[in-house]
């Protein structure tokens, strides 16, 4: 899969009530994984897009707010489906993680390897040189 060639998408939640569009901020070249205890349970695969660049077409009525702890990541949900579409980060809260799940045209399972982030330790807290990667999931269709 060429990750480059995604700049602009849409997309949205599993009951088409929510539907969104956004300009990604380096294609698909920024997927993720996380081992916080939200991302762990919840198991998505998210690419970024600036928060000016992510607009709610449809729906925004029945999306609905989740945060934890800090109370600082906002984490939303469709409240008729329950699919999580978007966060914005506690990391870096100038930008939107996408469910890469609920992009058009997209699965997780387009991606052989994505890398998984160290979400247990936030940025701010991790030693100097370390680069907060925990290690890398791989699919491999048989």
């Amino acid at each position: 899969m060429d990750r480059s060639a995604y700049d602009d998408v849409t997309g949205g939640c599993h009951c088409g009530g929510v539907r969104f569009k956004a300009r990604l901020v380096d294609g698909l070249n920024t997927a993720r994984r996380c081992t916080c205890s939200l991302c762990a349970k919840r198991g998505a695969i998210a690419v970024s897009a600036r928060v000016d660049d992510f607009a709610i077409e449809l729906g925004a009525e029945l999306l609905t707010l989740y945060q934890f702890n800090t109370m600082v990541a906002e984490h939303w949900f469709c409240s008729v489906c329950g699919i999580y579409t978007h966060h914005r980060r506690r990391s870096k809260p100038t930008e939107y993680g996408i469910n890469v799940a609920c992009i058009d045209g997209l699965s997780p399972f387009d991606f052989d390897a994505v890398v998984v982030n160290d979400g247990q330790t936030h940025p701010n807290d991790r030693p100097p040189g370390t680069d907060g990667v925990a290690g890398v999931l791989r699919y491999e269709p048989r």
